[in-house]
């Protein structure tokens, strides 16, 4: 096992109602308040109505910026954070999936230091310092809402990348998974091949560490598990809870203490695949891993036997492979392009 230093400063909120208690948390903070969303899943489905009424009890003044997208742009961010500058706000609350959070992540960045988005991404500029980010999340997948990671992307450069800075942390998070009931089939899925992938990027990363190991191992039990069932009962409570908690925990720290570093080669094809052809995230993951794995099999035989007898019951390197594969098909989420 390697030396490491475990730090997650978000304090998470999770479960029925936690957002009545969303209005008295901005007040830690102050009262004006750039509130970020998505393209309107959020007021057709009743969160949005919910966040606003939190916000108004509490006598905060609202900026909004809704339009981001499912695969974000560096544009957005800067037109956010142009908002946010220009009305000096206090903090920011985010209302949705990981494209949300991310970009709130980069926007609060930008404001708090009065620089580029995009030089940020780049690692051209390092910030001193950010606002405050409340995160309410209406999509399990990412696991943005309790780590210090953001993606976007650019079409000037042609790029999506990914940005990691331990000021990224949301300071609170609420994960009502009830907001997650209205969720889409296709995307709960994707979700569910997010969570996986995250798990397995640490997985087959650099270094020994037997208790991460067996988180990698139970959460993406807990994924398969859960997954199925949440699809064919998708208002189903316990489903949604139990695959968007393993979703945080999937990418929360806590899959990767002791090991070196983890593998993300999938994501990154998996991002450039989405750049492309704006194809969903999750949707490229479960066409990338089990190919990439066929890929690396003969590097790292040992890693993917013994995934296979935790998870498949088998030793055989080609069955685990081909038995991840068809789970993902399973859930009808894709494995061709």
């Amino acid at each position: 096992m390697e030396n490491f230093t475990a730090y997650n400063p978000t304090k998470l909120h999770f479960g029925k109602g936690v957002t009545d208690k969303l209005g008295e948390t901005v007040l830690e903070f102050g009262k004006k308040v750039l509130l970020l969303y998505g393209k309107g899943s959020v007021q057709r489905n009743g969160i949005y109505e919910k966040i606003v009424k939190q916000l108004h009890s509490v006598n905060a003044e609202i900026f909004e910026f809704s339009g981001i997208k499912s695969n974000p742009l560096v544009d957005d961010v800067s037109e956010a954070a142009q908002l946010g500058k220009l009305n000096n706000v206090d903090v920011i609350v985010a209302v949705g999936g990981g494209s949300v959070i991310d970009s709130a992540k980069i926007t609060a960045l930008a404001i708090a230091n009065n620089t580029d988005s995009w030089a940020i991404m780049k690692y051209k500029f390092k910030p001193q310092t950010t606002i405050p980010l409340i995160a309410v999340l209406t999509l399990a997948a990412t696991g943005t809402e309790m780590n210090g990671a953001a993606v976007l992307q650019n079409h000037e450069t042609d790029e999506k990348i990914g940005y990691v800075s331990s000021l990224n942390y949301p300071k609170h998070s609420f994960l009502d998974p009830e907001f997650t009931f209205t969720v889409p089939k296709d995307y709960t899925a994707y979700g569910v091949v997010d969570l996986i992938a995250h798990a397995l990027e640490a997985y087959f990363g650099e270094g020994e560490a037997s208790l991460s190991d067996r988180f990698v191992e139970v959460i993406i039990k807990e994924a398969m598990e859960y997954g199925p069932m949440l699809l064919k009962e998708p208002q189903n409570y316990e489903y949604r809870a139990n695959i968007m908690w393993a979703a945080t925990t999937a990418l929360n720290g806590l899959t990767n203490y002791g090991r070196k570093s983890g593998d993300w080669g999938v994501h990154d094809i998996g991002h450039n695949i989405s750049y492309l052809y704006d194809t969903p995230h999750g949707a490229t993951l479960s066409i990338v891993y089990p190919a990439w794995l066929k890929l690396h099999k003969d590097r790292i035989p040992e890693r993917i036997t013994k995934l296979g007898k935790q998870l498949f019951g088998t030793s055989s390197v080609n069955d685990t492979i081909e038995n991840l594969e068809k789970f993902f098909k399973s859930i009808d989420s894709p494995i061709r392009l």
